[in-house]
């Protein structure tokens, strides 16, 4: 279901992108901020590797990369249709390193090549039925339209809990995740250790998860177990091994 296009969106993500560095502390100069983007790099030349061995060539050319660092106490962070970046220094001390953060890095990107957002934009669309869902599907700018967008990238907004990524996405972004820090080189086993450190921050304050959208942290962590042996066969295609 995808009612709105890349050339559609990418114009769209790109202005909210910027209006929401220009409303919000930027981190820039520090060893933390070169950290996000140098890992940001990596993961893109390995979504580049990735996809071009996969007969998608050409499939990131309108993309703009871009990472950013903001001063936020959020544990999250975020990737924008077309290849805009940020994390809230929050999340940072759970990355605990590179590693950690090619873990969320790599979800958070897999999240904007799986068109993520744009299918949940979409679902935005026939949820806010009237004037609201027609600005969207025409490429139109109202406040409503922004608040509808940046929520469907995952920026909260009044409409963050209306539209959480289904489980089904938060799946698939997990597994295109581990293949692309492993493609990248970070050891896609340390993503265990990430989603355990996580799933300890938030102290056992999360709903059960059939009333969740996200699956339960054992699951998310007993599958991403399953998918580690995938992402490294996947990244010694590419000659990346580890021991």
């Amino acid at each position: 279901m995808a009612l709105v296009s890349n050339s559609e969106i990418f114009p769209s993500s790109f202005q909210q992108y910027g209006q929401f560095l220009s409303e919000n502390k930027v981190i820039k100069g520090t060893k933390d901020a070169e950290r996000v983007e140098n890992v940001g790099m990596k993961i893109k030349v390995a979504a580049e590797k990735w996809l071009n061995a996969n007969g998608h060539q050409g499939y990131l050319k309108d993309y703009k990369w871009e990472y950013n660092l903001v001063d936020s106490k959020e544990v999250n962070a975020w990737c924008m249709p077309g290849g805009k970046i940020v994390f809230y220094t929050g999340i940072l001390p759970i990355c605990k390193d590179d590693a950690g953060m090619a873990t969320v890095m790599g979800h958070e990107v897999a999240h904007a090549l799986a068109n993520h957002g744009q299918q949940r934009m979409s679902a935005g669309v026939y949820q806010q039925l009237g004037a609201a869902g027609l600005a969207v599907a025409t490429g139109g700018q109202s406040k409503e339209t922004q608040e509808l967008a940046m929520a469907a990238y995952g920026v909260g907004s009044q409409y963050g809990a209306m539209m959480p990524f289904s489980r089904a996405h938060e799946s698939e972004a997990d597994m295109i995740g581990l293949t692309l820090m492993a493609v990248a080189g970070y050891n896609p086993e340390t993503a265990v250790a990430f989603w355990e450190r996580m799933s300890a921050n938030a102290g056992g304050n999360k709903p059960p998860e059939f009333m969740s959208t996200h699956p339960s942290d054992a699951t998310r962590i007993a599958n991403i177990k399953k998918l580690v042996p995938e992402a490294k066969a996947e990244a010694a295609k590419f000659g990346v091994t580890f021991k």
